[in-house]
């Protein structure tokens, strides 16, 4: 995958070579880019008067296999600069329907790539990890919080060492305190990443804790510390970040340590339900 500067870099070092109309496209992409980073080869080249092969020849020209992966080396350029207010700007469709429509493919071609290109021998060692960790933290901030509740939820069910480090009560750092080598400490974070999840991920690793980041691409600030990084794809298709691919990775995970410890959760789950049963917990066939 080519670094979000890369395509900066290939536009100032290729700029002499390219034909006047490839200048313009280049200097629309330079002057605006958090538009175009969201255009398909026509509306771009509609946009300046070029053709749309014109555009993808464009983007040959500076290395890349197709207009497609110039595209994703622009989103990874702005993705952690555009404000919210910026983002929403530059959904233009307002068609309900065309927008479910745009809403699920990009979450269909988001798992579509996270399973492609996620490392698997990556994915088994973090199960292992995960499986013998004395004790395991996860942390998340702002809307990654949601996987990071989901991801504890599951795995309190199957260890008995889990925690989920949040804003709360007590500073995040008072919960992660006594975090040592025999830890594991999964940080969770996808654009606009947050601060405070790198900076709690830094002190565990200056504790000797293994870390292990879930996030969306190996230029993420997160993966700066990280022994273990597993990347779920979040195109944003509007002004939401997709945490669709995010949330089956960790889906894959909880899956994979339950099944590994197959026998103990049979019993857990036996007693829960009973419980469950007990309590009213849910609503039975005969209510």
């Amino acid at each position: 995958m080519a670094k979000a500067d890369d395509l900066i870099k290939r536009i100032q070092d290729n700029y002499t070579k390219l034909s006047k109309s490839q200048k313009i496209i280049a200097e629309y992409i330079i002057n605006h880019y958090d538009k175009a980073a969201f255009m398909t080869a026509a509306k771009l080249g509609a946009s300046i008067n070029i053709s749309e092969s014109t555009v993808v020849r464009f983007a040959n020209t500076l290395g890349y296999n197709g207009y497609p992966e110039l595209q994703n080396a622009l989103q990874e350029l702005i993705k952690n600069k555009l404000t919210t207010v910026q983002r929403l700007e530059m959904t233009e469709e307002t068609d309900e329907i065309s927008i479910l429509n745009n809403v699920l493919k990009a979450d269909i071609e988001n798992i579509r790539e996270t399973l492609n290109e996620i490392n698997k021998e990556d994915f088994k060692k973090v199960v292992s990890d995960i499986l013998n960790a004395e004790k395991i933290y996860i942390v998340g901030s702002r809307s990654s919080i949601v996987i990071a509740e989901y991801l504890g939820f599951y795995l309190n069910l199957i260890k008995e060492n889990v925690s989920v480090v949040k804003a709360g009560v007590s500073d995040v750092f008072e919960q992660i305190l006594r975090v040592g080598e025999n830890d594991v400490v999964i940080g969770i974070g996808f654009p606009r990443y947050s601060k405070r999840t790198l900076e709690v991920l830094k002190y565990a690793k200056s504790q000797n804790a293994k870390i292990v980041t879930i996030t969306d691409s190996l230029i993420s600030p997160l993966t700066s510390v990280a022994d273990e990084v597993l990347i779920a794809k979040s195109h944003m298709a509007s002004f939401v970040d997709s945490l669709v691919a995010p949330l089956s990775l960790v889906n894959a995970l909880v899956v994979a340590v339950g099944l590994k410890e197959k026998e103990k959760i049979t019993d857990t789950f036996e007693k829960l339900e009973n419980i469950w049963n007990e309590y009213g917990v849910y609503f039975s066939k005969t209510n």
